[in-house]
């Protein structure tokens, strides 16, 4: 045995990312650090593994005596092209493909095939080629799985690389060079890794990613580049050679905006970038790991439609490969160049050459191969082919070719032929095949409209020739084919190259949905159909399939299984998925033509419903399992005992305590019951079953139960037996089959491997199916097993599987198989070639069997009504002939005795009835199509509004006698893009300039200005609040007259008042506005000042544009608003003076109608006139001109009932024909009636014919008439007619010649008119270009310029800020200044009091100073330091106060501390005790100073710092300024650069040069007439207007001479005046007074107010104490009254106590005589006695209380009632307690003041 080689010791480096997408590079170097004794061997070249050791083979038990050679593959005739790369092309015959566990390598000239197996039996990831075509390697799936190396053309194992995943490989490359590969390996682990495969290394691994990687491939250019590829992700790696080894580092691609997409096909290009698809077809160029562009075709279409699957970078070309079957190939240079052009990412392009295979195509991989010098490529095709094709696209390029067709997808059916070597299959493709299994060939296909899902070939009772199958599809439908030999067709020998042919032989539809099953027979009469629809229809077998019946069953059908002829009673077994067995009887078929229904509802039916026991059975499987360990335990105790009793120790026996066992699993039932995969008959009434789900891993023997009626639905039955099968929990059967030669059943499990058991003559039991033979072959993943067949000899074994994979195998060793099998295709049935091809059902909607009859059912039940209803109107009709009959006779009869109509109406409510009704139903329908009626309204105006009320029709104007015409100009409606906006006009930098203005203004107003404080005059507006109450309505009270006239009086004062305060307000006001007006010293006129401000804007900047001084003003500046009112302006004035030519041609079309109607009538006469001449003397009359069909082209929409009828007539007919060239016969009628037009024309037959017999009987008068001799007077009149005639005749001719003359003279004039126009409009054509040109270019700068503006706002808003807060600094500043200055008077104030308090020659002036100048000290030393800190102020102020004389440096020396409460001796007390007091003030005042200066301070300070930071501003305000200015004139800079077209004249180039035309053009201008005329004018006007200038400044100067001479007087006039008033005052006052103080306060109007308050107040009060003293007096009536009604109540109380008192009596005496028949009761008397007694003790007690209370009430009633009325109460009597017995006075309640709230 070879030695394997040994692995890399080496560190999984998954763990180390976590987080793909935190981590863009990943690295992991796996250089193993070896020392000189640790390197391994190099691996020889010529070392090769042996086959035998590497193929995984069948495995076998061990006592099984089964051969592991039991199977020996043959074939594959399946291939599973829906695998992503699923093809390689070792030559140019060769390709190699996975099926299942197998690598087929196919020839595909001669369909030989050499098969590789797995090495692990785990299935297969991938396959590669090596680029030399020498090796391929295979990348297996499973646990641990390998990449196996294979050379070729040998097929020898040369390496196996082991290590690289955990479960399975998906995709692996090679790089160019052939020297390493690369990996990628599935979940968990996605590890990718890259192999030195020669010396089976591992070089790097990293993990690709966290999601499903599709692909991983080497860049063609650079082999130290691979991208990768999967699941919303691309990843781009390199290895990176660096310090500590080779890393591998990855960058993960970021999509951005772009949409996120699988990536499948990918490509890197020769300069690193990368260019992947997507998954809606467009290509993605990746630079640097993002999204560079997304290429698109032109039209934003997708590059392909559908998702990109490869794109291939060959020879220099760019390959795409698509889902819809079409290979593009694409301009590399323009893909490699390609860069954003707006904001979509999206670049337009076209493919250079494409290549589209079919409609039904989906490539999905192409690989290349040279032959003899020429490149092929072969395709992957998903829909089932291998495609050869030639991709150099030339004039010698071959036809794309089909070198092979399979099925695509899973197989859903297969089916043998009972007499020969041939199989049926079909899939969900739509097609069925047919294969040779003895010649390994495909024979015929047919394909169907729907895919088939079931299939059973007749057997030979059915079809003696075996040529009979059956195939249900996914639509319910069932087709019956045959298969023959076309050659054994008389008169078709030699004819058919086909070996066989399929015929469709009959078809029919028994179920509604997919057919799951089809079972013939034992006997051969019945076909049984199953199908998810809970149906299973029967038909009988003849000549043709004759439907029975179906019955309904309670689940979707699984499989259907006739019982086995022995026996005896034929039985159907019915498999449902849902967990439901049921088994029916054959039914009986004879003729049931009577029969409304198919369903077959007597049939008698067995019902098994699965219930779980799996759970039971681990149960008890536990149970033994723990019972079994204790006794193996107790057993060892056992044997432990007796060897320490044979070594002679004694052992005490005592039972050790068993440990606690964990309770056992409880009983778990599924809810919903396991699904039935597949079962079959083991007796009769019995049967085996397999399940899925969480039954499965066991064969449940089952039997029907007898007899019962039960709902199937509640039934539970369970399995008699069980057999458990080895290692199916998770892998169930699904398919069992069985041969005889050997006995064997044969499974076909989910993971798609088989299983054979051998079967013993008892028949399956429990210990019988232990061992097994088992072998991999379909794809353990997707490879189901869906059918298993033996051939008709048991000689071969057929498999099928959900991978596409059909495999064939030899039953028998290779030894014992023949050489050669022969195959016998059945011959044709008799007449097969005078048949009818049969109708095939195509409507996947189409009725079945069951709902045929239904129909026809209901039909024959509506026929059978109709003939009902004709019965009853023919019976009808009678009745309304004889009706009509008796009316005829009464309209016979004479008018007395005819009835009247109304006596026949036997009842009006009848007909009224049926109006309503039919009123009813009309309204009823146009409910129903309201909403119809609506939305075809809705559509029409929308039509209407998108297609012809945007448009303008445009006609064509013809001439009458010439070839000339005018056309309308073709309008849209105006656009609403360009549209001025009035509110939008002015840029966003003239209101910034705005701002700024005002700003500038505000800031020199404040500066001029000085600060003033108004008085605040508030007198007004007391007296207009004082005059507004005295205008308040007056309380409604009696006044007196003298208050009355006090407020008439007052009412004088206050308008006298107001006249005077009004006087002084208007001269007060006239005062203002007069010094208003007074100019300032600098003061410029602001007419004067608007006119220069205007000039300078106006006067423009005639310097060249492109020169660098040319300065734009504010209104010059160009935007883009004002670019697009300009451009929607120039618009607008081209669509008017388009639309004004138009209406002017259509006022022609207009005349022309009418001159033609006009020409018509004077046809019409001449005609007349005509009649009565000669025929020699008629004149030529001219033709009627007619309108063309683009004259009138708004009749093109115009339509009526029948245009419509008849469109919609060729519309039918052209659905009917579906003939192409009747397409265009309904727009031609449509046309064709509307440009029909309503007057008679004279090419019209009809007209000619009439105008001709109109002539004839004209000419036959006129013959009767000159059949009669005229006379001479009636020859004269005759000739005098004639001349008449003759000129009547030239003259209307002549006038018909004019107006056609004047006619066409109009259309020249107008035609020359819009020809001018047409050149103006070329003009405004290209100026619309050159404003659209600007205006891109004004976008594009637009965002430089927002954000330069935005800029400027924000430092204006920001110097506007700065400028708020240095005014309010400022203002802050003054008040602090002003409160400095107050401080320091107080301070003066101060010493100056205590400098008078002193006196003169004061003794004890310095020490007292010293005190006053002391600051007071604490005992504590930190307080005195304190103090000394502060001295030197008070030395600054003090010495600045010279009059106090005292020496600062003694008073302030910090050694000295007075005591302060001592007074010196020989001082006044009062003296010191002031001296002290004043101090206290002056360190206040002090304090306060101190902290107004550092306040200044501060203030100064934070001015300082905002005045720096507005100057800062100001000057980036100016720099900003500056930017915007020169961005402005870089922006006239590029618009200059445009070129205009202007079309110009010889004539009109002034510049000539020696009288030539100058070949130098770029130093001349152009300018328009009306500009240089206007240059010209204007230097003129300047002229004038200057001399003018100098006049009206002479004429100022002499006015202002006279001004300052009139300003003198003046104020010499108003001195006298003001003399002469001080005079008048000092003379009248005796002092000068001010007289508006004066006027103000001659009247005191608040205090004439408040006396008048005062008077109405005092009468308020009069009249309040009146009003007490009434309600006081009706209070006392009250209190008078109450206590009347209480006497009363009294004396009621009285007298009803003597009346107690009396009863009391009474009841004693007649207790005393009581007899002794009373004595039972007297205990009871006794008590009630007592509780009297005690009750009226009670009384008694209340009486006298209330009388007592009663009698104090008298005394103190007018005191209480004074209190409760002032404190607005209410006046409480007691009431005594109630009592059943005893009944006591109410208590009443008085409200003394019931005005009181």
């Amino acid at each position: 045995m070879e030695q394997e080689p040994a692995e890399d010791a080496e560190a999984d480096p998954s763990g180390a990312e976590d987080n793909l997408d935190k981590q863009d590079n990943i690295q992991v170097s796996l250089e193993p650090q070896k020392r000189p004794e640790e390197v391994k061997k190099k691996l020889d070249e010529n070392f090769f593994y042996t086959y035998e050791d590497v193929y995984s083979g069948p495995y076998a038990t061990d006592d099984t005596e089964i051969p592991t050679d039991l199977l020996v593959f043959k074939h594959s005739f399946g291939y599973d092209c829906t695998r992503p790369v699923n093809l390689m092309v070792m030559d140019k015959h060769t390709v190699g493909y996975v099926a299942g566990n197998q690598v087929i390598l196919q020839n595909l000239r001669t369909k030989y095939q050499k098969h590789v197996r797995s090495s692990c039996g785990g299935g297969i990831g991938f396959i590669t080629a090596h680029p030399s075509k020498e090796y391929f390697a295979v990348g297996e799936k499973g646990k641990k799985p390998n990449i196996v190396i294979y050379t070729y053309p040998s097929v020898r194992p040369y390496r196996i690389l082991k290590g690289g995943t955990e479960i399975a490989y998906v995709f692996g490359d090679f790089n160019r060079t052939g020297t390493f590969l690369a990996s990628v390996g599935s979940s968990p682990d996605y590890m990718l890794t890259i192999w030195d495969w020669k010396q089976e290394e591992t070089l790097l691994r990293s993990k690709a990613f966290a999601q499903d990687v599709y692909r991983v491939m080497f860049s063609a250019e650079n082999e130290e580049h691979l991208t990768t590829g999967g699941s919303g992700h691309i990843r781009f790696w390199k290895m990176a050679l660096t310090l500590t080894g080779l890393k591998l580092q990855g960058a993960l691609g970021r999509f951005g905006k772009t949409a996120v997409s699988d990536i499948t096909g990918f490509v890197e290009l020769p300069d690193g970038k990368v260019v992947s698809g997507t998954e809606w077809g467009n290509l993605l160029l990746w630079e640097g790991g993002l999204i560079k562009v997304e290429l698109c075709q032109v039209g934003r279409k997708p590059c392909h439609e559908g998702p990109v699957s490869q794109l291939v970078f060959e020879e220099g070309d760019l390959y795409s490969v698509g889902k819809d079957g079409v290979i593009r190939m694409w301009n590399f240079e323009v893909v490699d160049t390609a860069d954003r052009v707006d904001d979509t990412g999206l670049v337009e392009m076209e493919p250079m050459n494409e290549l589209w295979l079919g409609k039904n195509v989906s490539l999905n991989f192409i690989t290349k191969i040279h032959d003899h010098g020429q490149s092929f490529w072969f395709a992957q095709d998903t829909s089932g082919a291998i495609w050869k094709l030639d991709l150099t696209f030339s004039n010698m390029s071959h036809d794309p070719e089909r070198m092979c067709t399979f099925h695509s997808g899973g197989i859903e059916a297969i089916g043998v032929s009972p007499f020969t070597y041939l199989m049926a299959t079909t899939a969900l493709d739509r097609s069925v095949r047919i294969y040779d299994f003895s010649s390994n060939s495909q024979l015929s296909v047919i394909k169907f409209k729907q895919g088939g899902t079931a299939l059973a070939w007749a057997p030979a009772v059915v079809n003696p020739e075996g040529g009979l199958i059956a195939v249900g599809f996914e639509d319910g439908v069932v087709r019956i084919i045959e298969v023959y030999d076309p050659k054994l067709l008389p008169g078709h020998a030699g004819q058919s190259n086909e070996i066989a042919e399929i015929n469709l032989k009959q078809v029919f539809k028994p179920h509604g949905a997919t057919v799951t099953a089809l079972a013939y027979a034992q006997k051969g009469s019945v076909l049984a159909t199953g199908s998810k629809d809970k149906t299973v229809f029967f038909f009988a077998i003849e000549d043709e399939y004759k439907p029975v019946g179906f019955i309904c069953v309670p689940g979707p059908v699984q499989a259907l299984q006739w019982s086995p002829p022995s026996y005896g009673k034929s039985t159907l077994l019915i498999l449902c998925k849902n967990g439901f067995a049921v088994q029916v009887p054959a039914p009986p078929h004879g003729k049931k033509d009577k029969v409304t229904t198919y369903h077959l509802k007597n049939l008698p039916k067995q019902y098994f419903h699965f219930y779980s026991i799996k759970s039971q059975i681990k149960l008890k499987e536990e149970i033994a399992r723990r019972e079994k360990e204790k006794q193996e335990k107790e057993k060892a105790r056992l044997e432990w005992i007796n060897q320490q009793k044979e070594l002679g120790l004694e052992v005490e026996e005592t039972k050790e305590e068993e440990p606690e066992e964990e309770p056992l699993p409880p009983v778990y039932i599924p809810e919903e019951s396991s699904p039935i995969l597949c079962g079959f008959y083991s007796a009769p009434g019995k049967f085996w079953l397999s399940l899925g789900g969480y039954d499965s891993g066991f064969l449940y023997h089952c039997e029907f139960s007898h007899g019962d009626k039960e709902d199937p639905e509640k039934r539970r039955d369970e399995p008699f037996e069980v057999i458990p099968m080895e290692d199916t929990d998770n892998n169930p059967i699904h398919q069992i089959s069985f041969c005889t030669r050997p006995p064997l059943m044969i499974c076909g499990m989910q993971d798609g491997s088989l299983r054979a058991y051998p079967l013993s003559e008892k028949g399956l039991s429990v210990g019988a199916l232990k061992d097994y033979w088992y072998l991999n072959v379909h794809d353990n993943d997707n490879g189901q097993i869906r059918g298993i067949c033996c051939s008709h000899n048991d000689r071969c074994l057929i498999t099928c599987g959900g991978d596409g994979n059909i495999f064939t195998f030899d039953l028998l060793s290779e030894e014992e198989l023949p050489k050669e099998l022969k195959i016998k295709i059945p011959p044709p049935r008799r007449g097969l070639e005078k048949e009818k091809a049969t109708e095939d059902i195509k409507d996947p909607d189409a009725y079945t069997i069951e709902q045929y009859k239904q129909k026809k059912e209901h039909e024959r039940k509506m026929k059978e009504a109709e003939e009902k209803k004709h019965k009853k109107r023919e019976e009808l009709s009678a009745l309304r002939q004889d009706f009509v009959v008796l009316l005829q006779k009464n309209q016979e009869l004479p008018k007395h005795m005819q009835l009247h109509r109304e006596e026949f109406e036997m009842d009006r409510r009848i007909f009224e009835e049926l109006d309503r009704q039919t009123l009813q139903r009309i309204q009823l329908v146009q409910k129903q199509l309201a909403w119809e009626h609506e939305k075809q309204l809705i559509g029409l105006q929308k039509l209407q509004t998108q297609f012809r009320d945007s448009l303008e029709f445009a006609l064509t104007v013809h001439a009458i006698q010439s070839n000339h015409q005018i056309s309308t100009y073709s309008l849209l409606r105006v656009s609403e893009k360009y549209t001025p906006d009035k509110k939008r006009v002015d840029s966003k930098w003239t209101v910034l300039k705005e701002k700024w203005t005002a700003l500038k203004e505000v800031e020199q107003a404040e500066e001029e200005i000085p600060r003033q404080i108004g008085r605040v005059h508030r007198g007004s507006v007391v007296f207009e609040n004082e005059t507004e109450r005295l205008k308040t309505p007056e309380v409604q009270k009696p006044t007196t007259r003298y208050i009355e006239s006090r407020r008439q009086k007052i009412r004088r004062l206050v308008e006298k008042y107001d006249a005077l305060k009004a006087k002084i307000m208007k001269r007060r006001a006239e005062w203002q506005e007069l010094y208003k007006s007074k100019p300032r010293h600098n003061h410029e006129n602001s007419k004067d000042a608007e006119e220069i401000k205007e000039a300078r804007e106006n006067i423009g900047c005639y310097r060249l544009k492109s020169a660098t001084n040319y300065t734009l003003t504010e209104g010059e500046r160009i935007s883009t608003e004002k670019k697009m009112v300009q451009l929607g302006v120039l618009e607008d004035l081209i669509h008017k003076a388009k639309e004004s030519m138009n209406k002017e041609i259509v006022s022609l079309r207009d005349l022309k109608v009418s001159t033609i109607d006009e020409i018509k009538s004077l046809v019409k006469q001449v005609k007349s006139i005509q009649a009565n001449l000669d025929a020699s003397e008629h004149l030529p009359i001219p033709l009627i001109p007619q309108l063309h069909p683009d004259e009138v082209p708004e009749k093109i929409v115009e339509y009526n009932t029948d245009v419509l009828l008849k469109f919609k007539e060729e519309q039918e007919a052209k659905e009917k024909l579906k003939e192409p060239l009747e397409e265009c016969l309904s727009s031609r009628a449509f046309r064709h009636v509307f440009l029909q037009t309503p007057p008679v024309e004279e090419g019209d037959p009809m007209a000619q014919a009439g105008d001709a017999s109109a002539v004839v009987t004209e000419q036959q008068e006129a013959f009767e008439m000159e059949k009669a001799e005229p006379t001479e007077m009636e020859l004269e009149i005759l000739k005098r007619e004639k001349i008449k005639n003759l000129y009547l005749q030239e003259t209307l001719i002549k006038k018909i010649n004019t107006l056609v003359i004047n006619f066409d003279a109009e259309l020249r004039l107008l035609r020359h008119k819009k020809l001018k126009m047409d050149v103006q409009m070329k003009s405004a054509d290209l100026r619309c270009i050159t404003c659209c040109e600007e205006l891109l270019i004004l976008k594009k700068l637009e965002i430089h310029e927002d954000l330069l503006e935005e800029k400027i706002s924000a430092l204006i808003n920001k110097q506007e800020n700065i400028h708020s807060k240095l005014k309010s600094c400022l203002a802050q500043m003054e008040d602090r200044k002003c409160e400095i200055v107050m401080l320091e008077e107080r301070e003066k104030a101060l010493y100056a009091s205590f400098k008078a308090s002193l006196g003169e020659d004061n003794e004890f002036a310095d020490v007292l100073t010293d005190i006053l100048k002391k600051k007071i000290e604490c005992v504590e030393k930190k307080e005195v330091g304190r103090e000394a800190g502060k001295q030197n102020e008070n030395e600054e102020k003090d010495g600045e106060k010279p009059d106090l004389k005292t020496d600062e440096k003694n008073c302030g020396s910090e050694s000295i501390v007075f005591d302060d409460s001592v007074c010196p001796e020989g001082c006044s007390e009062d003296l010191f005790l002031n001296t002290i007091q004043l101090r206290q003030q002056r360190i206040s005042i002090e304090k306060a100073l101190k902290e107004e200066k550092k306040a200044a301070a501060s203030l100064k300070k934070e001015h300082n710092a905002l005045a720096i930071e507005a100057k800062e501003i100001e000057t980036s305000l100016d720099t900003t300024k500056r930017e915007l200015e020169e961005f402005q004139w870089e922006k006239l800079h590029k618009l200059n650069e445009l070129d205009v077209v202007v079309p110009l004249r010889l004539h009109q180039v002034q510049c000539l040069v020696d009288g030539e035309m100058p070949r130098d053009f770029s130093q001349t201008l152009v300018f328009t007439n009306q500009s240089l005329q206007y240059l010209k004018n204007r230097i003129v006007d300047l002229r004038n207007e200057k001399i003018m200038q100098r006049e009206i400044h002479k004429k100022a100067k002499e006015q202002h001479k006279q001004l300052l001479q009139e300003k003198k007087e003046m104020e010499m006039e108003i001195q006298g005046l003001e003399e002469r008033c001080n005079n008048l005052m000092m003379e009248k006052f005796g002092r000068l007074v001010d007289f508006e103080a004066v006027q103000v306060h001659s009247v005191n109007i608040p205090m004439e107010q408040m006396k008048v308050r005062i008077m109405e107040k005092e009468y308020e009060n009069f009249m309040e104490l009146k009003e007490w003293e009434e309600r006081i007096v009706l209070l006392q009536h009250q209190l008078t009254k109450l206590t009347r009604e209480n006497t009363s109540k009294l004396h009621q109380l009285n007298r009803f106590c003597h009346e107690k008192h009396q009863l009391e009596t009474e009841l004693e005496s007649l207790t005393t005589g009581q007899g002794g028949e009373f004595e039972g009761t007297r205990s009871a008397e006794i008590k009630e006695t007592a509780r009297l007694e005690s009750r009226l003790m009670h009384v008694t007690g209340e009486v006298a209380l209330l009388k007592e209370e009663i009698s104090q009430g008298r005394v103190d009633r007018c005191k209480e009632l004074a209190f409760l009325s002032r404190k607005g109460g209410c006046l409480f009597l007691q009431a005594l307690p109630q009592d059943s017995e005893t009944s006591t006075p109410c208590s009443e309640i008085i409200t003394n003041n019931p005005s009181h709230p």
